[in-house]
């Protein structure tokens, strides 16, 4: 583990700058610094959820052809490093102060909303939280189309229409599918209608295994291998001209003590509302309550917690740069959990709070995934 919090680098290339890339190689798109990938008629993105940079290079030999593929990464995916706010990222090409998805549970217009379920209080929310005004950045689909390049999500048949795929997805066409084979015959099937095509294909078994077993656990390494074997097939079978890029959300660890938000008193006092993940927390505090509730928070978690008033972590650049219409968005406290350590609901997050892989903080381990490609020259 690191010493000290892995933040944005500017100059080097993130999750962020991955569709943004792929536009480029697609000649839809103007190119990004530090990051070029081959030109292609066709390319499709495949995100697997949870395999983190650090975690694939610690089990080549369950992923062998993962590992011999082109590396172009590793990308850092920004902060906090979980699902909804890394698939914003990456299919807006912003970061998240940008595209202002800030964390899994964050406050807007004084809800905490959900952003895998698009809920606050258990309750839907999208026709007061509208999506497409939660998220009002183009995204990269909408941009390819506007570039006449036709652009396919292949995701579970349950996301489609979903709050999340709405802010981050919209603009393509949604393929609905249920396991690896239609999954794969979803994305090579786009591949190869004429023209340009983008096509972004997700896959999340295994950051459910990591998140049950831990990650390197025998479970999560037998998955890991079928997700090779997966890519295996998608590169032999690509269409003459077409690309394959293989990239991740989030890198995960195992955690080996916990704090609990829901029962520890100090932890409770002067708090309004609590967000985020078990890695990386949002607190928002009770008016005049601001600076109690930092101390608290600092004092009980001590070395097991970076711990920064909102603001300070917007100058340090936790969320890279923020627009400013987001800033009511930003907690009185941010807290990321250093080395091992989480902070659970065990009444709120009854699941997430048992569970011993865990993801979001601003360690390598959850800050950096792979980016692999392999492509097929034109007949």
């Amino acid at each position: 583990m690191s010493s000290g919090p892995v933040l944005p680098d500017p100059a080097a290339p993130g999750l962020h700058d991955a569709m943004p890339a792929v536009l480029a190689a697609l000649g839809a798109g103007p190119g990004v610094p530090n990051l070029a990938l081959p030109e292609a008629r066709a390319v499709g993105l495949l995100l697997i959820d949870g395999l983190g940079h650090a975690q694939l290079r610690e089990h080549v030999g369950d992923a062998p052809f993962l590992a011999a593929m082109a590396e172009h990464g590793p990308l850092r995916v920004g902060f906090p490093s979980s699902t909804p706010i890394s698939l914003t990222t990456l299919g807006t090409g912003t970061p998240p102060g940008a595209h202002g998805t800030l964390g899994v549970r964050f406050r807007v217009d004084d809800l905490l909303l959900d952003a895998l379920s698009w809920t606050a209080d258990g309750k839907d929310v999208r026709e007061r939280l509208v999506p497409e005004v939660v998220q009002p950045h183009p995204t990269v689909f909408e941009r390819a189309v506007a570039q006449d390049v036709g652009a396919t999500v292949v995701s579970y048949r349950a996301f489609r229409g979903s709050g999340l795929t709405r802010s981050a997805l919209r603009g393509a066409e949604y393929r609905g599918v249920g396991a690896l084979g239609d999954l794969a015959a979803e994305v090579l099937d786009a591949l190869g209608r004429p023209g340009r095509q983008l096509v972004y294909g997700y896959h999340a078994d295994l950051d459910q295994l990591g998140h049950l077993h831990g990650p390197g656990s025998l479970a999560w390494r037998f998955q890991l291998r079928q997700l090779d074997h997966l890519v295996e097939q998608l590169v032999a079978e690509l269409p003459a001209g077409a690309a394959l890029a293989v990239t991740a959300d989030h890198g995960m660890v195992t955690v080996d003590r916990t704090h609990d938000a829901d029962t520890e008193a100090d932890l409770l006092a002067g708090v309004a509302l609590v967000g985020g993940d078990p890695r990386a927390r949002l607190v928002y505090a009770r008016p005049g309550a601001a600076g109690d509730v930092l101390a608290s928070w600092r004092g009980v978690l001590g070395d097991d917690a970076w711990v920064l008033p909102g603001a300070a972590a917007v100058e340090e650049g936790w969320f890279g740069p923020v627009d400013d219409a987001l800033r009511a968005r930003i907690p009185d406290a941010v807290v990321a959990l250093r080395d091992t350590a989480a902070v659970v609901r065990s009444q709120e997050e009854k699941l997430l709070s048992r569970l011993p892989g865990q993801h979001g903080s601003l360690t390598a381990e959850e800050q950096d995934v792979p980016l692999l490609v392999a492509a097929r020259p034109s007949c």
